[in-house]
């Protein structure tokens, strides 16, 4: 039997992050196997974290122990569980107890937020200006946002792509109703945008940077036009924070640290455990990697200010009908300065 659209999508929805949270589980080490995140041998602290990949401040620090031996002088570990990706089904496994840390944006973490939240954000990253925003390819004729009216744009619902579609419409005075929002899987719409299945692309530089990279698309308004606060924040399992507040004070040190180093010479953090093959990042897009990463934020604490533009995140969510209701952001943040 052949759905509807709308309930094929949602169904496609439900089936991704049921399997990216069985994934996660049956990569990562049961409650009962660490101690939910708890005493491991010796009485070290085991702490789950989605592995890395081949690119960021945590790879490197996989590759040359300097996280371990961060997180040693506080009795812990890190113990690498599943891979990096979507924040929505990392959220499920940290409300599982099968991870403890996890990344995303604050639009995505709103979306988990409105559900049942076993987490809280301890981590602020400025919104990318130069790496984020609405992706079109050369010569499409798409000249402006006030172009896109009639066309189809590809967005990963209820997270990054959907906040910066909406955000740069709502700032061109164009109706949402009038362009039609695609939802697809981040992993899944290189494919489709290259095809032509889509007019453009609401992204981030995950993906952004391969496409640029080619010569063959843009930025037709990025993340400083749109007026983006789509912050990157780190995400902790509250269970294990109220637990081990030291360890995540160190951890979040480790991030602080490593992350402005990496500003400063970001190619030291590209390609850390390969050059080749389908994680590496070659050619021009390693160029324009570097410059978003130079252009863009360090790891720091959550502040009033931040506070401020999160909620209004989070408003514009629920005007938008993302959310159904406001979601309460501050009932949600660790203030990590005063962790002991």
């Amino acid at each position: 039997m052949k759905l509807p659209r709308p309930l094929r999508t949602a169904v496609a929805r439900a089936l991704l992050a049921t399997t990216a949270l069985l994934a996660l589980t049956a990569c990562g080490t049961s409650g009962a196997d660490n101690g939910s995140g708890g005493s491991g041998a010796g009485g070290t602290v085991d702490i789950r974290i989605p592995d890395p990949g081949n690119s960021g401040v945590l790879a490197l620090g996989k590759k040359d122990g300097s996280l371990d031996k961060a997180l040693a002088e506080v009795g812990a570990r890190v113990r690498w569980t599943g891979s990096a990706g979507p924040f929505a089904p990392a959220a499920q496994a940290m409300n599982a107890d099968q991870l403890d840390i996890a990344t995303g944006s604050i639009t995505s973490g709103i979306t988990s937020l409105a559900q049942r939240p076993g987490f809280t954000f301890f981590t602020a990253v400025d919104p990318d200006a130069a790496g984020e925003g609405i992706l079109v390819k050369n010569g499409s004729g798409i000249e402006s946002v006030a172009d896109l009216v009639g066309r189809k744009v590809a967005v990963n619902q209820g997270g990054t792509g959907e906040y910066l579609l909406l955000k740069a419409l709502a700032e061109a005075g164009v109706p949402a109703d009038k362009v039609e929002r695609v939802y697809l899987r981040p992993d899944q719409t290189a494919a489709v945008f290259n095809a032509g299945k889509v007019d453009a692309w609401a992204v981030w530089a995950t993906y952004a940077v391969a496409e640029i990279g080619t010569g063959k698309a843009h930025f037709v308004a990025d993340g400083a036009a749109i007026g983006s606060d789509n912050y990157s924040l780190n995400a902790v399992r509250t269970g294990f924070a109220e637990q081990h507040p030291k360890v995540v004070r160190a951890l979040y040190q480790y991030l602080h640290d490593a992350s402005a180093k990496e500003k400063q010479d970001p190619a030291a953090y590209l390609n850390v455990f390969t050059d080749v093959g389908p994680t590496a990042v070659t050619g021009r897009a390693k160029q324009v990697q570097t410059d978003f990463t130079r252009k863009g934020g360090t790891v720091g604490p959550i502040g009033p200010e931040d506070i401020k533009r999160f909620e209004a995140v989070a408003a514009f969510y629920a005007e938008q009908k993302v959310t159904t209701t406001k979601v309460d952001i501050a009932a949600h943040l660790l203030d990590i300065e005063k962790l002991k």
